[in-house]
């Protein structure tokens, strides 16, 4: 049987730093509502923003994002429950910087599936009493990220998107919205997303891509992101201190057997022999069979951007989940990679807990790029070009 635990040893592998902090003139100062573990404030983070503020009640969430900004005050109350006091210290030291709040809240009641569905949900709310928070101290920029979707459901289907907007255009806010893909900003991760971007300070507008044909630009893809990490088997952890969370979820004897049957590079279950297939995808009796789901039990491509992460990221049997070549789910530090966090930014939690962490951030690099954006609009503010 393969060791359980890995320790780190003279293999050299390459600390994986997307870019520096940067340094502004004109500092901006976050307000990061419903934050998870700190997608969007990495990004912002790494554009030059200080993080001042984050709130969300998921206590794993919690403990990764205050392990990653100690300096920053966390607040876990519910934002329906947040207060004038709640606030007042963060303002109050951000009293001589911009201030950008964020608002990327719980994207399930938007998805295409739950749409149509009259059933009653409390995470609609949440976008609204957002929009409460900004009524009440007008910061300088805001910032939403969510699902395709969300500004698709009519006000009489208790779409809170009309409601938002309206709210935003009364307060005097230039406003840009639209559906961007992550990977034209660097993700090497194929995700597309919903992303609205407001200023009290002049027109603003979404940032152009910077990878895809549209930037003459190659796409970053699997390999790119975590083929220099150490190979590890299934239910192992690579101990290191410059890699963290380099563990991999165990595996069945039947689904071991089924990804050392999948081709290396892309392959999946039209590889098995049929006494492997899960019942659901057999013929039935009619001579049918199941050909939906077809990324569940696949191998990731190396040379492609990863298909879209999930709260079950490193499940083998929920998604293309599998190592290109290795027999087993992609680690929690692979997983963390395709979103674009650094390799010293540590989750807490189970495996599951921070495999849902990860599915639910805003890709790190999709951030930066929104940040860069906010931070184009400052280099004026003064009356003379700043950087």
């Amino acid at each position: 049987m393969p060791s359980k635990l890995a320790k780190e040893t003279d293999r050299k592998t390459t600390a994986h730093h997307h870019r520096p902090i940067k340094a502004k003139k004109n500092k901006i100062a976050v307000f990061d509502f419903f934050c998870g573990c700190g997608g969007t404030s990495s990004g912002f983070r790494k554009s030059g923003m200080d993080i001042a503020f984050a709130l969300d009640i998921d206590p794993d969430a919690k403990s990764t994002f205050v392990k990653n900004f100690p300096e920053t005050d966390f607040c876990d109350k519910s934002i329906s429950k947040v207060t004038e006091e709640d606030l007042t210290s963060s303002l109050y030291r951000s009293r001589n910087k911009l201030k950008l709040f964020c608002g990327c809240a719980p994207c399930q009641p938007f998805t295409k599936q739950i749409t149509e569905s009259p059933k009653y949900d409390t995470r609609r709310s949440l976008l609204s009493q957002f929009g409460r928070i900004i009524k009440n101290h007008t910061p300088d920029f805001v910032f939403v990220e969510n699902v395709p979707g969300l500004q698709k459901v009519p006000q009489q289907k208790r779409g809170p998107f009309p409601s938002f907007l309206k709210l935003l255009n009364g307060l005097g806010y230039n406003i840009e919205f639209g559906v961007v893909a992550a990977q034209d900003y660097g993700t090497p991760q194929l995700r597309r997303r919903f992303v609205l971007l407001a200023s009290r300070h002049g027109k603003i507008s979404i940032p152009k891509p910077t990878h895809g044909s549209e930037a003459n630009s190659p796409y970053n893809t699997v390999h790119d992101a975590i083929s220099d990490l150490p190979p590890i088997v299934a239910g192992e952890e690579y101990i290191s201190s410059s890699i963290l969370n380099h563990r991999a979820a165990d595996l069945s004897p039947i689904n071991l057997k089924r990804i050392k049957c999948s081709k290396h590079d892309g392959g999946g279950r039209n590889n098995w022999p049929k006494s492997l297939w899960p019942n659901c995808y057999k013929p039935r009796n009619d001579g049918s069979v199941h050909s939906g789901h077809t990324d569940c039990y696949g191998r990731l491509w190396w040379h492609r951007p990863a298909t879209g992460l999930t709260t079950r990221c490193i499940s083998y049997s929920n998604g293309r989940f599998g190592h290109p070549e290795q027999d087993r789910a992609i680690s929690i530090r692979e997983a963390a990679r395709l979103q674009g966090f650094d390799d010293d930014f540590e989750f807490a939690g189970n495996l599951n807990s921070m495999a849902k962490q990860i599915g639910n951030a805003v890709p790190v690099d999709l951030a930066f790029a929104m940040g860069e954006q906010f931070f184009a609009q400052t280099k004026t503010l003064n009356g003379k070009n700043q950087d």
